[in-house]
């Protein structure tokens, strides 16, 4: 790039490649890094200009691979660091960046550091890399404190020695200790492993958690939900600690070494749009998911705060806006938009059915929430299968599910594996070209019948399929002058439709209303997201002007 142009990060589409899913290699029935290879022209002809892959490294997978426990080396489910470095080749040659998952939360019970520390036992240096501390009651023999795992159950596990260990994922997943200098030298050495081998960026999971507060109180008590939108910041152990700031600090000067604009994007759960800014300050990270955007319902007014306050809060700090619809955490928007209403389990911001699924009609809201999407100022997130149009699965048998939220929650909430199902390439029955057509091995969660219809040879070159509406909008995307970064002006509209115009000459607008809404005079559709009637944008449809 020349030194005026601005990153490419603040503009770019980036596609979320659950490995798992997204192409199997080799025949075993999960996706590889041999699968992506293979499908790099799909995604060079998507349009995508990145692509962040869900962690690969070497991994017991009692969390499908956020428990690493060799950050330098892939696991030979997925291939090996050999291929690693030469994916990273081909999707430059593709004009594709590559930003893989960075995991510094936690570790695998089975990385070398966690074993030693058990093997050391009581009072040993190896532990102060983790957080054991000695029990509560009666010879210690309740946690330390109150702490919840994310995924359900306490926070802690008691060792035979008669320590406990904090988690607050799965107990296979130990929390690192990020005031001990080990932690802090390793990841720095971590990161730049990956950044000589080519690296564009990480993607920095749990991006919130790393610093506990030093004295591990009990929790603060739980605040009413519905006081959530005005709320104001409230310290917390172990969530979204200033301290955790002077580690991405650190962490920006190492990317900023590096050629090619590397960048960090941060997943971070945070109380406010102020507090989310904190994290991409100038001396800081880059990007961070706007999760706000993601959370907000089908409702105009609703939408147009989320968009007006991540734009005044990241623009304050000369940040760019991220906008995403889903990922492998959270239900597949056109299932959560199929409702009238979703309910949120509070504990790790995820979304679970509530009431019947008109799919029809989150579908088309999914198409119109996609122009919107990728209309606003900033970056935006794809995650594999959205493209394509692809519900929630919801029925997949409890014999199958492997998530550990199912077993750790007691078997009353299913967890993700419902957006997590390999997505459709071609044919008309299971493996729908997910794996070879040689192979002997089902995929490792099951494809619903039907899914013929979803996949990108069915979809391709259909001028009314999803796929396609997402291919010309990403084309037009890069084509327009007035998309990507910048800024928007919002027009007057009707209650429940959402319009603005971009600079030069750009407007979308899109209706949340139950009513048709007229057009602004003098425009010519660019791509609208369904066929408009006696020239009025019907309700739950979005358009693309050219004025």
């Amino acid at each position: 790039m020349s030194g005026t142009a601005a990153p490419w990060w603040r503009s770019a589409v980036i596609y979320q490649v659950y490995i798992r899913s997204f192409a199997d290699g080799n025949g075993d029935g999960v996706g590889d890094i041999a699968g992506i290879r293979s499908r790099l022209p799909y995604l060079k002809s998507l349009g995508v200009d990145a692509i962040w892959i869900n962690p690969w490294y070497k991994s017991p997978m009692a969390d499908h691979g956020y428990d690493v426990a060799d950050f330098r080396e892939i696991d030979p489910l997925f291939g090996s660091t050999a291929e690693a470095e030469r994916l990273i080749e081909e999707a430059h040659e593709q004009g594709i960046r590559v930003i893989p998952d960075i995991v510094p939360n936690h570790t695998s019970d089975q990385h070398a550091w966690f074993r030693a520390a058990l093997e050391a036992g009581p009072g040993s240096p190896e532990r102060e890399r983790y957080i054991f501390r000695k029990g509560r009651g009666p010879g210690g023999a309740e946690p330390p404190n109150d702490w919840v795992s994310c995924f359900g159950g306490p926070a802690w596990t008691r060792v035979p020695d008669g320590e406990w260990y904090l988690h607050l994922f799965a107990p296979e997943q130990p929390d690192l200790n990020w005031q001990h200098p080990d932690v802090l030298a390793e990841f720095e050495s971590i990161l730049r492993f990956w950044l000589s081998r080519g690296v564009d960026g990480f993607r920095i999971d749990v991006a919130h958690g790393l610093v506990k507060h030093p004295d591990l109180p009990d929790l603060p008590p739980r605040r009413d939900p519905g006081a959530e939108p005005s709320r104001p910041h409230q310290d917390h152990p172990h969530w979204d600690r200033d301290e955790v700031h002077d580690i991405y600090r650190v962490w920006r000067k190492i990317a900023d070494e590096y050629p090619g604009d590397r960048c960090f994007v941060a997943e971070a759960w945070a109380d406010t749009p102020e507090r989310l800014a904190a994290y991409v300050r100038p001396d800081g990270l880059h990007t961070a998911f706007n999760f706000n955007f993601l959370m907000s319902g089908w409702d105009a007014k609703d939408l147009r705060h989320v968009i007006d306050d991540s734009l005044a809060m990241l623009g304050a700090v000369g940040a760019p806006a991220t906008w995403v619809l889903s990922n492998h955490d959270v239900m597949r928007h056109p299932s959560r938009f199929g409702r009238e209403r979703v309910r949120r389990w509070l504990a790790n911001e995820r979304y679970v059915p509530d009431g019947p699924l008109d799919l029809e009609l989150g579908t088309r809201r999914a198409r119109a929430a996609a122009l919107l999407m990728l209309a606003l100022p900033g970056g935006a997130y794809i995650y594999q299968g959205e493209e394509l149009g692809l519900p929630e699965v919801e029925d997949l048998p409890e014999s199958v599910l492997q998530d550990p939220v199912w077993e750790r929650s007691g078997h009353t909430d299913r967890g993700r594996d419902g957006c997590r199902v390999p997505i459709p390439w071609s044919g008309d029955s299971a493996p729908y070209g997910f794996s070879p057509d040689d192979a002997t091995v089902s995929p490792w969660l099951p494809q619903p019948a039907g899914w013929a219809r979803y996949s990108v040879a069915a979809q391709t070159g259909d001028p009314d399929s999803m796929l396609e509406l997402y291919r010309t909008a990403l084309r037009l995307r890069r084509e327009h002058p007035a998309l990507g970064d910048g800024s928007l002006t919002w027009q007057d509209a009707p209650e429940g439709v959402l319009a603005f115009t971009r600079s030069p000459g750009f407007v979308c607008v899109i209706n949340l209303s139950p009513e048709p809404c007229e057009l602004p005079p003098h425009s010519s559709v660019l791509l609208s997201s369904g066929p408009l009637k006696d020239g009025l944008l019907p309700t739950d449809q979005a358009v693309w002007l050219q004025q």
